[in-house]
C-alpha cells in the first residue's frame, strides 16, 4: 500500500514500524458542535483504519479533544456558563454524530485538561534543553533553535513567517516563537505550573498526548490540510526536540477541505453545514458516499444535490447487497473485482476508483440475476467492500424497504389516478411515497423519483 506523505511530498510504501500501527488524528476543538468538515475528515481516517485492519494489521488510534482554549472560554462567557460545560456538551454532540456516521471509535480520546501533568513535563524538558523559555508567566518554543523548522510545509522559513499572522505578544523573544504554556488572565480557568497559573498552548497538547499514549515515534499523523502550518509544523519541532528521536511521525496524511462555490468552508464566513442537520435529511451512508467519491486529498464540493444523488445511488447498492441467490447456474469468478478494489485502495486510498468498482459489482449482480444465474459470491464480495468502506446499508431515516418495482408501481397508480381525475387518490399515493422516503417530481408528463 502506498500513501502520500506530506513530509516528503510523494507516495511511499507504507510499512509499520512495529507490530501495531500507531495512528494519531487531530481531534476537534470543543467550542461548538461538529460540522460537515469534521465528518469528511473522520470518515476518511475511519476508512484508512478499516483498510489497515483488512490488510491484517493491528491499529491503535488516538484522537484528542482540545477542551480548553480561547474559543471555548469565549463561548462559555457568551452562554453564561463555564468551559467544562461547553466542552462536555460538544463532546457529547461529537460522539452522537460520529456514531451515526458509523465511524469507529478511537482507542483513546485524551483531553488537554486530563493531560496537564504530561504537558508540563514536556515543557520542562524543552526548557532544560534550551529550546523553550519562560517570559511573563508564559512559556514559548524558540523556533530559531530548530534548524529544520519548516520541513513539513517545505517553504522558506522567512517567507512562511512573513505570510502568517501571529498573535502579538511582547513576551516573545521572536515574533515566530509559539506558546507552550499561556499565563492565565483574570477570571480564566487555570492550572498550577512551575511558571505560575496558566493553561496549555494548542500545539503542545497533541505532542504530549502522542508521546504519552503512542510513544516518541508513530506511524501515521493525520488531519486536515489547514493544519500543516503552523500546527503540525510546530508539533514536529517540539516533539523531535523533546524526544531526541526522529521522525516523530513516519507519515503525515492530510485530507483536503470542504469547499462551497470554490471557497473553503470556514466558520468565519458562515458557510458551515451542521452535520446534525444534514443527518436529518440524508442517511449516514449518503454522506459517506458523497465524501468517498472524491479523493481524500482533493477539495470536497459542498453541494446538497451531490449528497441527494448519493442517496439515490445507495438505493441500488442496498438492493444489490440484499439479493438472495436461488438459481442453479454456476458462480462468477470474483477475483477480477477484488483485485480492482484492492489496487484502488492500495494507491493512496483511492476511494473514487474503489466506489466505481462497487457500482460495477452491482451491475454484474443485476445482470446475472436477470439472466437466471447465481450471484451469491458477488453479493458476498460487495458486502465485504462496503464494510471496508464503512457503509451500514441502513435505510434513510424517512425511508422504507420499498423496492424500485414497488415505487414504479405506486407511481403508475398515481399517474392513472390523475388521468382519471381522481386527484384525492393521487395525492394519497404521493403522500405514501413521501412517507417512504421517495421524492417525486413531474416534468413534461414524466414522473421522476429519488430517495431521500
Amino acid at each position: 500500500m502506498k500513501l502520500y506523505n506530506t513530509l516528503t511530498r510523494k507516495k511511499e510504501e507504507f510499512q509499520p514500524m512495529g507490530e501495531i500501527v500507531k495512528m494519531y488524528v487531530c481531534g476537534v476543538t470543543t467550542n461548538d458542535k461538529p460540522h460537515i468538515g469534521h465528518a469528511m475528515s473522520y470518515i476518511i481516517f475511519d476508512v484508512l483504519h478499516r483498510y489497515l485492519k483488512f490488510m491484517g494489521l493491528s491499529v491503535k488510534r488516538v484522537q484528542n479533544f482540545t477542551d480548553i482554549d480561547d474559543k471555548i472560554i469565549d463561548r462559555a462567557n457568551m452562554d453564561s456558563t463555564d468551559s467544562t460545560t461547553v466542552s462536555e456538551r460538544n463532546i457529547s454532540a461529537y460522539f452522537n454524530v460520529m456514531d451515526k456516521l458509523n465511524i469507529m471509535r478511537a482507542d483513546v480520546y485524551p483531553r488537554a485538561t486530563t493531560e496537564i501533568v504530561e504537558i508540563i513535563e514536556m515543557i520542562t524538558n524543552l526548557i532544560s534543553k534550551g529550546n523553550a523559555y519562560e517570559s511573563g508567566g508564559s512559556v514559548y518554543f524558540s523556533v530559531s533553535t530548530d534548524q529544520n523548522y519548516g520541513r513539513l510545509s517545505n517553504r522558506n522559513v522567512d517567507e512562511m513567517l512573513n505570510s502568517t499572522r501571529f498573535e502579538k505578544d511582547e513576551n516573545k523573544q521572536n515574533f515566530a516563537d509559539f506558546v507552550l504554556w499561556k499565563a492565565a488572565k483574570p477570571n480564566e480557568p487555570f492550572w498550577e505550573s512551575p511558571w505560575g497559573k496558566g493553561r496549555p498552548g494548542w500545539h503542545i497538547e497533541c505532542s504530549a498526548m502522542a508521546l504519552h499514549h503512542l510513544g516518541s515515534q508513530i506511524d501515521i499523523h493525520g488531519g486536515g490540510q489547514d493544519l500543516v502550518f503552523p500546527h503540525h509544523e510546530n508539533e514536529i519541532s517540539q516533539s523531535e526536540t523533546a524526544s531526541g528521536t526522529e521522525p516523530f511521525s513516519q507519515f503525515w496524511i492530510h485530507n483536503g477541505l470542504v469547499e462551497m462555490s470554490g471557497t473553503k468552508m470556514s466558520k468565519s464566513i458562515g458557510n458551515v453545514l451542521n452535520i446534525e442537520k444534514a443527518l436529518e435529511n440524508y442517511s449516514s451512508d449518503a454522506i459517506r458516499l458523497w465524501v468517498l467519491q472524491s479523493h481524500y486529498r482533493s477539495p470536497l464540493l459542498l453541494d446538497e444535490e451531490l449528497i441527494a444523488a448519493a442517496e439515490t445511488s445507495l438505493g441500488r447498492i442496498r438492493q444489490a447487497a440484499n439479493i438472495s441467490s436461488n438459481f442453479l447456474e454456476g458462480e462468477k469468478d470474483t477475483s477480477v473485482f477484488f483485485d480492482r478494489f484492492k489496487k484502488a485502495m492500495d494507491d493512496d486510498l483511492g476511494t473514487p476508483s474503489a466506489i466505481a468498482c462497487v457500482f460495477d459489482v452491482c451491475r454484474e449482480i443485476f445482470r446475472r440475476r436477470d439472466s437466471g444465474k447465481k450471484v451469491e459470491s458477488l453479493v458476498i464480495v460487495l458486502r465485504e467492500f462496503l464494510e471496508i468502506l464503512g457503509f451500514t446499508l441502513e435505510l434513510p431515516k424517512h425511508s422504507s424497504d420499498l423496492s424500485e418495482e414497488d415505487i414504479e408501481k405506486l407511481i403508475n397508480q398515481r399517474h392513472a389516478a390523475r388521468l382519471e381525475k381522481r386527484f384525492e387518490d393521487a395525492d394519497k399515493l404521493r403522500e405514501e411515497l413521501t412517507s417512504a422516503g421517495v421524492r417525486i417530481s413531474d416534468e413534461g408528463g414524466i414522473t421522476k423519483w429519488t430517495r431521500f
